[in-house]
């Protein structure tokens, strides 16, 4: 009889396997210079644009019970949505657009996950030691040393999260009243949750699961063949010139690329000096050597723990590790860097790749076009805002026997100026204003709430008439109108 599938898997080995940790190796090279400038900036913006003042205030706050976001001199209003989701389309588009041009350079260089994960092992580093020494550092038994550099790396770990879950509350409620209110210690109870709430989340995610967010739990990582065509800006190895792997001293073989140059006239290599996809047949025999030396220094640098050599894997995340650490290697062995580069699958083919192509110049033309209406929205975006609303009631009688109508505005100035503004009505019915209102003022952000009551002597409006409600500065610079109804008997 036949095992059954289960009994089959049991005896194959294990259903689940744990992860097994990475140890990234430190390499310096233009991509990882660029990777830590690209830290160092995006952290000092993070942890500094929050202390930034503005007119009096923070520059950057989202001030959910005010229901108002302040970016430095721009206040946006509950009415201001449709800018938030043009700005989440905008933000759509233009991962679309710079994936299909430039791969996952988000991924490798801008991401969060990467740039708080890449200060956690710049910490692990600093305590622990290099690749080799934290390997044997987590595979030694626990004694003092041991205890001593693991506490010391969770307890800056633990202040750099805490220190970015209070920066990140403090986006929302004003920083500098949030550290005031640190000691004596007086947050509120979701102040609190908030801030061990993501500092948690740093922790756990920078400090443990690392690659295993990029790997399992990031979307971007799955849908990213979507984005991609042959002309998408890739990390690559190039196999026609680094295989067949193999160990070699210093000056022991001329590259693949020498040998190449003595098979084919100059003028056959392609653009970047390599044997194109089609000539491949002159590429040395077997037994002589490619360039790959297969010395996994681009295996162990990888942040994910993945092979490039094996081709493009949706766990590359772009960061350019792999490629400094094989150009240091074609730097000893005085061979052409570029064995690993960034490329394309045309350039790797030797045929010729459009930068400019039908969808790069969709995504642009809409995104262009979106940050321009986005612009001019927030240009000509009006400084007042009024609704009016009418009273429940239909109509009143009032003790002279005229016809009343009841309503309520509400009068939002967005700018951070006072303003002095005058309300009048207009209509082809002969109604008039109950209590003139005129030179009302507001301070900077002020919300007034104002009755308003129209009249009309009967016999004027017979059903509904429309009546538009015009509310204006008084130099005349902003005027906005609201249509409205009176509504009188019938006969």
């Amino acid at each position: 009889m036949n095992k059954s599938i289960a009994a089959q898997l049991v005896d194959d080995g294990p259903l689940y396997v744990s992860e097994k940790k990475i140890y990234p190796r430190e390499i310096k090279g233009r991509y990882q210079r660029f990777q830590r400038l690209a830290l160092l900036v995006l952290l000092g913006l993070y942890y500094g644009v929050a202390w930034l003042n503005w007119d009096g205030r923070q520059a950057v706050l989202w001030d959910l019970p005010a229901r108002k976001f302040y970016i430095f001199n721009l206040v946006f209003w509950p009415q201001d949505f449709i800018f938030l989701a043009l700005l989440l389309i905008m933000a759509g588009l233009s991962l679309f657009f710079f994936t299909a041009l430039a791969g996952r350079l988000w991924c490798g260089f801008a991401c969060p996950q990467t740039v708080w994960t890449e200060a956690f092992v710049w910490i692990e580093k600093k305590l622990e030691g290099d690749r080799n020494q934290r390997m044997k550092l987590d595979a030694a038994p626990w004694t003092g040393n041991k205890v001593l550099r693991k506490f010391g790396k969770h307890s800056l770990w633990l202040i750099l999260a805490l220190w970015t879950g209070f920066t990140f509350v403090g986006y929302f409620t004003p920083i500098k009243e949030l550290a005031s209110t640190f000691w004596p210690f007086s947050w509120s109870g979701w102040e609190t949750f908030w801030v061990l709430f993501y500092s948690l989340a740093t922790w756990g995610n920078a400090g443990f699961l690392r690659e295993q967010v990029c790997k399992y739990m990031c979307p971007y990582a799955r849908f990213q063949s979507a984005m991609f065509d042959r002309d998408t800006l890739i990390i690559a190895y190039d196999s026609l010139r680094g295989e067949t792997r193999g160990s070699r001293r210093k000056g022991s073989l001329p590259s693949v690329l020498e040998r190449a140059r003595g098979l084919l006239p100059l003028n056959k290599l392609n653009d970047h000096g390599f044997v194109p996809f089609e000539l491949a047949e002159t590429k040395p025999a077997p037994e002589e050597l490619g360039d790959c030396i297969d010395c996994t220094l681009c295996v162990q640098v990888c942040p994910t723990g993945i092979d490039i050599r094996d081709g493009l894997q949706y766990e590359c995340i772009a960061c350019g590790a792999c490629i400094d650490a094989c150009n240091s290697i074609m730097d000893k062995l005085e061979y052409p860097q570029g064995l690993i580069r960034f490329t394309t699958q045309h350039q790797l083919e030797g045929q010729t790749s459009k930068v400019l192509r039908p969808r790069i110049f969709v995504y642009g033309f809409l995104l262009l076009g979106l940050l321009a209406i986005f612009a001019v929205g927030i240009i000509q975006r009006s400084p007042l805002i009024v609704d009016v609303m009418r009273d429940k009631q239909l109509y009143r009688i009032n003790d002279e026997g005229n016809i009343e109508n009841a309503y309520t505005l509400r009068i939002i100035n967005k700018d951070n100026k006072a303003h002095t503004y005058k309300i009048r009505i207009a209509s082809e019915a002969e109604i008039t204003v109950g209590d003139a209102l005129s030179n009302i003022s507001l301070t900077p952000e002020e919300v007034q709430t104002l009755p308003i009551t129209l009249i009309t002597k009967p016999g004027n409006v017979k059903g509904v008439a429309n009546v538009k409600f015009i509310i204006e500065q008084s130099d005349g610079d902003t005027k906005v109108t609201e249509d409205s109804r009176f509504i009188a008997p019938a006969e």
